[in-house]
C-alpha cells in the first residue's frame, strides 16, 4: 500500500464509520466490506460488490413477486453503490459506474417503499436538480413537509432511515440532490446561495395537493447544516429548521479538513485548485444569514466533531429567531455515533413547529 493509499483509506475508516451504520450499512457487511479493503485503490470495488450482492437478491424477490423485500434490498443496494463512490479515488470510471447504479437501485426500489417515493425533478438554471418525496400513509391530508439536504460528499440515498424518522411522525419528506450533490454533481459547482436550490423546489411543488406548503420545514447535516439555514434565513416560506454539524465559516475550519474532503470540495466545487477552492469556501459563512434568520431553529453538533469547532455552533445557535441547542459531549462529526440522542428530538421539533398529526 502506497502511504497516500493508506492515508486515505485511514481517514476514511476513522471519520466515517459510523456514518455508514447510521445510515442503512449493515454492520456485517460493514466488516466484510472492509476486510476486502488493503488499499484505497479496493474502496469502489468492494462496496460494488457487496451492493451487487443486494442487487441479485432484489431480482429474485421481484421474479418470485416479493416486492416489500425487493424494495428493501434495492435501498440497500442503492446506499452501498453511493458509499462506494462517495469520495474521489483513483478509478473514477468505475465510481461512474457506481453512482449510476445507486440510481437505477433507487428509482427501482421506489414504488415498492412504504410509503412509496417518487421522482420530481426540479427545473434550475439550464438543467433539473432531483429530489425524492416520500408521504406518510395515515396522516391528514394535505401534510407538512421537510426537505432533507446533504452534505459535501452524501446524496439522497443515504437518507432512508432518517426519512422513516419523519414519516412516523406525520412529516413527509423531500430529500434532495442539490447543486454539486449526487445527481447533480456533474451538472452543477456548489452553490454557496442555496437558497437558489430549495427556492427553485418549492416552486416546483406548487400543485402537489398532497403537501402543505405553508408548514414547510428544512433539515441539513455537514455543509447542508449551512444550507438549512440559508435556505431558511433567505426564503420566509421555510417555517422551521434543523442544522446538524454545519459549519459556521467554511474558509476558517479550511486547513483542519481530511485531505480526501479538501478534494471533494474541489472537484464538486469546479475548482482550478486549492487556493481556488479555499476561495470558494470563504462564500460559505452564515454571518448575514443568521442576522436574518427568524424561523425556530434547532442546532445539533458533537465535541469530537474532527471537522467543525463545535464552538461554532454556539454561534450559530445564537440567531434572531427562537432556537434551542443540543450539544453531545461524545459526539463526532454529523453525531453519527450518537443516532438516536438526536434523531428522534429533530423529528419532533419540526413535528411541533410544523404542527404535523
Amino acid at each position: 500500500m502506497t502511504e497516500s493509499g493508506a492515508s486515505a483509506l485511514q481517514i476514511a475508516l476513522t471519520n466515517w464509520a459510523p456514518r455508514f451504520t447510521a445510515n442503512g450499512v449493515d454492520a456485517s457487511d460493514l466488516a466484510r466490506i472492509t476486510g476486502r479493503i488493503t488499499t484505497w485503490d479496493d474502496w469502489c470495488a468492494s462496496w460494488s460488490t457487496e451492493a451487487e450482492g443486494y442487487a441479485q437478491l432484489a431480482e429474485a424477490a421481484l421474479a418470485d413477486g416479493r416486492t416489500t423485500s425487493a424494495g428493501e434490498h434495492l435501498a440497500r443496494a442503492a446506499t452501498y453503490f453511493h458509499f462506494a463512490k462517495f469520495l474521489f479515488g483513483p478509478d473514477r470510471g468505475a465510481e461512474v459506474a457506481a453512482h449510476r447504479r445507486a440510481v437505477t437501485c433507487l428509482t427501482r426500489a421506489l414504488p415498492f417503499l412504504n410509503p412509496p417515493g417518487r421522482y420530481i425533478k426540479v427545473p434550475y438554471r439550464n438543467g433539473h436538480l432531483t429530489a425524492i418525496l416520500r408521504v406518510p400513509p395515515g396522516t391528514s391530508r394535505p401534510s407538512p413537509v421537510v426537505i432533507l439536504i446533504p452534505g459535501l460528499d452524501s446524496t439522497k440515498e443515504e437518507f432512508r432511515d432518517l426519512e422513516s424518522v419523519m414519516h412516523s411522525r406525520g412529516l413527509a419528506t423531500i430529500s434532495l440532490d442539490g447543486p454539486g450533490q449526487g445527481e447533480s454533481e456533474r451538472d452543477f459547482g456548489i452553490e454557496p446561495r442555496y437558497e437558489l436550490a430549495t427556492g427553485a423546489l418549492v416552486d416546483a411543488l406548487a400543485g402537489e395537493d398532497e403537501l402543505d406548503l405553508t408548514r414547510l420545514g428544512v433539515f441539513g447535516v455537514s455543509l447542508g447544516g449551512y444550507y438549512a439555514i440559508r435556505a431558511t434565513a433567505h426564503d420566509g416560506r421555510f417555517k422551521a429548521c434543523v442544522s446538524l454539524s454545519g459549519p459556521y465559516n467554511l474558509r476558517a475550519s479550511w486547513n483542519g479538513l481530511p485531505s480526501l474532503t479538501k478534494e471533494a470540495f474541489i472537484i464538486r466545487g469546479k475548482c482550478k485548485d486549492e487556493q481556488d477552492a479555499m476561495d470558494l469556501a470563504d462564500q460559505f459563512r452564515l454571518e448575514e444569514s443568521l442576522a436574518k434568520l427568524t424561523a425556530p431553529l434547532l442546532v445539533i453538533a458533537g465535541k469530537k466533531d474532527a471537522l467543525f469547532d463545535w464552538r461554532d455552533t454556539i454561534k450559530i445557535a445564537e440567531s434572531q429567531g427562537p432556537s434551542k441547542l443540543i450539544l453531545l459531549e461524545s459526539g463526532n462529526h454529523g453525531c453519527a455515533n450518537m443516532i438516536h440522542h438526536h434523531r428522534p428530538a429533530s423529528a419532533d421539533f419540526l413535528a411541533e413547529v410544523l404542527k404535523a398529526q
